[in-house]
């Protein structure tokens, strides 16, 4: 439904105002000026009349048409298309402001618009939201201005366009990658060609040989019994990746994760990983499941790869909700040890800025990686790598600077502090996480160590 407040006052009216009064003035000191001065005016309501009539006459009832297109759901940290289409059914050119209420959530009040329609003309008008919260969030109506044909007066069309919209975790980026893994082009995203060591035990079947393949997998009995004209055709026996791997996303809620960048938590950057790599699980034919956990254990869902799994673990992310508490490990490894029973890869979604930070939770970490393969995944401390780059000039820079180096020691040490006990890491600049985590889960997959 479309309502409209009827009269706003144009710039160009105010300006015209201003001039009049002006020339009411001087007529008083230059009383031969009256006359003229009634003309201007009496043409001056003439044609606010005019303009008015034009705009606001009733087969002009609806002048312009406006249309929100927004999706259904919203992608969490990326760019969302949203979509403004304007129509001109006056029967002369006009100049609108569009002004889209959008949810408060962006903090945006710079959302407005100016075009120029000719008549019966259709315009789309597009721009990008990018949430970095979810949950839900509600679009108000769209606002359209429209200038009268001499600029004097201003109509106001208010379509009531209110719509609720769901803000979901990456969504987009995981169809990306979904889209680069089936067309084999990983590698445009930072997905590096892992080489494969050796090959699983899981034979697939007995086929030629290709360029490339690995010469230890010829099958010399098929081999000798398949023969041409031109000589002996090789035959080798390929493998495929073992299927079935359960590979669960642990992901810690607790106050470490509440950490920004660029407007997202470190919390929403794990959650958008976890997201993208169960896709990929699934499409490696792994099983995915998903564990939160912060001061207690949150939700478990367990692994799978039946149909309708991915919207599962979508549903899941998008509830996540936290107070970022302090987490708990000792009831992680519980739980862990409960409801896990197969050999699985865990990869944990945490943060340790100290070793003592991380001797605390040791004890339970290796608990876990004697019944499972586990990988840690903690974060860089960007700002802290932007201090760093900066060249000191003052003692109190190189005093800043050395306690800088210090705690980027420390995350290098922890590194490695996880190594001696077996424990696979990955220390990632958050914009990097999704990548780098991709990476290693197919780099364990090649080495056949899932």
């Amino acid at each position: 439904m479309t309502f409209f407040r009827p009269l706003f006052v144009a710039t160009r009216l105010w300006f015209t105002l201003i001039v009049l009064v002006f020339m009411f003035i001087a007529a008083y000191a230059l009383p031969v000026l009256f006359p003229l001065v009634r003309i201007a005016f009496a043409v001056f309501v003439i044609l606010i009349g005019l303009d008015a009539w034009l705009l606001f006459r009733k087969q002009a009832r609806n002048g312009v048409f406006a249309r929100r297109e927004v999706p259904d759901r919203l992608s969490n940290g990326d760019e969302n298309p949203i979509t403004i289409y304007l129509e001109n059914q006056y029967a002369f050119r006009t100049d609108v402001e569009v002004i889209d209420e959008i949810p408060f959530q962006f903090q945006r009040r710079d959302v407005l618009f100016k075009a120029r329609l000719n008549p019966r003309e259709t315009r789309a008008i597009r721009y990008e939201l990018r949430p970095t919260r979810r949950g839900e969030y509600s679009f108000g109506a769209v606002n359209v201005f429209v200038l009268s044909p001499l600029g004097l007066l201003k109509r106001r069309f208010q379509f009531e366009q209110g719509k609720m919209v769901a803000v979901y975790p990456s969504y987009l980026q995981m169809r990306q990658y979904e889209l680069l893994a089936a067309t084999n082009r990983l590698n445009e995203v930072g997905v590096k060609r892992i080489r494969r060591l050796g090959h699983s035990m899981e034979f697939e079947q007995v086929r030629p040989y290709a360029t490339g393949d690995d010469v230890r997998t010829i099958n010399w009995k098929a081999t000798s019994r398949r023969s041409d004209a031109q000589g002996t055709s090789l035959m080798i026996n390929a493998y495929q990746d073992e299927r079935s791997q359960p590979v669960y996303c642990l992901i810690d809620k607790g106050r470490v994760m509440q950490s920004p960048f660029d407007g997202l938590t470190l919390l929403d950057y794990a959650i958008n990983a976890s997201l993208v790599l169960s896709n990929i699980a699934l499409l490696k034919q792994d099983r995915a499941g998903i564990l939160t956990f912060s001061n207690q254990v949150g939700q478990l869902l367990t692994a799978d790869r039946r149909t309708g799994h991915m919207l599962r673990i979508l549903e899941l992310l998008y509830r996540q909700k936290t107070q970022f508490l302090e987490t708990d490990y000792e009831s992680l490894y519980t739980n862990v040890r409960t409801h896990i029973r197969q050999r699985s890869l865990l990869l944990l979604f945490t943060n340790f800025e100290t070793m003592n930070a991380l001797h605390r939770q040791l004890p339970y970490l290796r608990r876990l990686a004697k019944d499972h393969l586990l990988l840690v995944i903690f974060f860089e401390n960007t700002e802290l790598r932007s201090l760093l780059d900066q060249p000191a000039t003052d003692t109190e820079q190189i005093y800043v600077k050395t306690i800088g180096e210090k705690f980027a020691f420390e995350k290098k040490q922890i590194v490695k502090e996880l190594a001696q006990y077996g424990i696979q890491t990955i220390l990632t600049a958050p914009q990097n996480l999704t990548a780098n985590t991709v990476n290693k889960y197919l780099e364990l997959k090649a080495r056949g160590m899932i």
